[in-house]
C-alpha cells in the first residue's frame, strides 16, 4: 500500500472511495474557483500542456477518469477533435456541473459523463485510444489496481496523460508551498468551501504521492511501456505519459 492510499478526507473509519466521493460532492459548487484561486491560474496551462502531448497519439475515443467539473474532457474536446469523450467520476455532484458547462460550450453530442469507480470501470477492455486523468490518481485508494483498469480499457497501441500535483523538491521553493500548503489552502478552503478539512487533505495526498522516477516505475510494474514524465513550474505539477503495448 502507497502513502497517500491510507490518507482520507475525513476520520479513519469507512471506505476511502467514499469518503472522497462524499468530499467532492461537498465541494462542487465551489471547487473551479478554488482551483483557479489556489494555483493562481496555472493550473490551465499544465492542463492544455498535457492534453497537447496526446497530439502525436490515435485520440478519437477517450475516457477521462476523475473527470470532476469535466475541465480537461472540454480541454481535449477543444484541442484534440476528437469523435467521442467519456467523463468518468464517482462524484455525481461535479458532474452535474460538467454536464451544464458541456451543454453550454455546445459539446454535448461528443462528451458524455458517466458514474463510475475507477477501480472497477464498466467498460469492455481496449474501448479508448487515449486515457486522461488530471488531479485524480493521488485520491485512488489502490493506486496499482486504478492503474492496471485504465491498461485494460486502452486499445493497443493507445496512451495514458497523468497530470498530478507534486511537492516542490528544491529550496526555497520546498519551503514557500509548505507554508502556502498547510496555512493559505486550508484557510481559504473552509472560507470559500464551507469544509476546511478537504483542502487540508489535498497537501497531505500530495506530500505523500509517489513522484516522479517512483510513479513512472509504479507505472511500468502495471503494464505500461515507453513511461516518461515532465515537471511543471518548479516541481508543483507533473505529467506522466505511457503507452500500452
Amino acid at each position: 500500500m502507497y502513502a497517500q492510499e491510507k490518507i482520507k478526507p475525513y476520520n479513519d473509519a469507512g471506505e476511502k472511495g467514499k469518503q472522497v466521493e462524499q468530499m467532492f460532492d461537498g465541494i462542487a459548487h465551489s471547487y473551479d474557483r478554488l482551483n483557479h484561486m489556489l494555483s493562481l491560474g496555472i493550473d490551465r496551462r499544465w492542463r492544455r500542456k498535457t492534453i497537447k502531448a496526446l497530439l502525436p497519439y490515435a485520440h478519437n475515443e477517450i475516457l477521462d477518469i476523475a473527470t470532476g467539473t469535466g475541465d480537461f474532457a472540454l480541454l481535449a474536446a477543444r484541442l484534440l477533435k476528437p469523435q467521442r469523450i467519456v467523463g468518468a467520476d464517482i462524484s455525481e455532484g461535479m458532474m452535474q456541473i460538467a454536464r451544464q458547462k458541456t451543454l453550454k460550450a455546445g459539446l454535448s453530442d461528443i462528451i458524455s459523463f458517466k458514474h463510475e469507480d475507477c477501480m472497477a470501470l464498466s467498460f469492455a477492455d481496449g474501448s479508448f485510444d487515449a486515457v486522461t486523468v488530471a488531479y485524480g490518481v493521488r485520491n485512488y485508494a489502490d493506486l496499482d489496481r486504478g492503474l492496471k483498469e485504465m491498461l485494460r480499457v486502452l486499445r493497443p497501441g493507445g496512451h495514458v496523460a497523468i497530470l498530478e500535483l507534486a511537492t516542490p523538491k528544491s529550496t526555497p521553493m520546498k519551503q514557500l508551498f509548505w507554508l502556502y500548503s498547510h496555512a493559505v489552502m486550508p484557510l481559504v478552503g473552509k472560507i470559500v468551501s464551507k469544509d476546511k478539512r478537504a483542502y487540508a487533505y489535498l497537501p497531505q495526498t500530495m506530500e505523500a504521492f509517489p513522484q516522479g522516477e517512483i510513479m513512472k516505475t509504479i507505472m511500468e510494474r502495471a503494464g505500461f511501456s515507453q513511461v516518461s514524465f515532465k515537471r511543471f513550474t518548479g516541481g508543483l505539477s507533473t505529467m506522466y505519459i505511457g503507452k500500452k503495448k
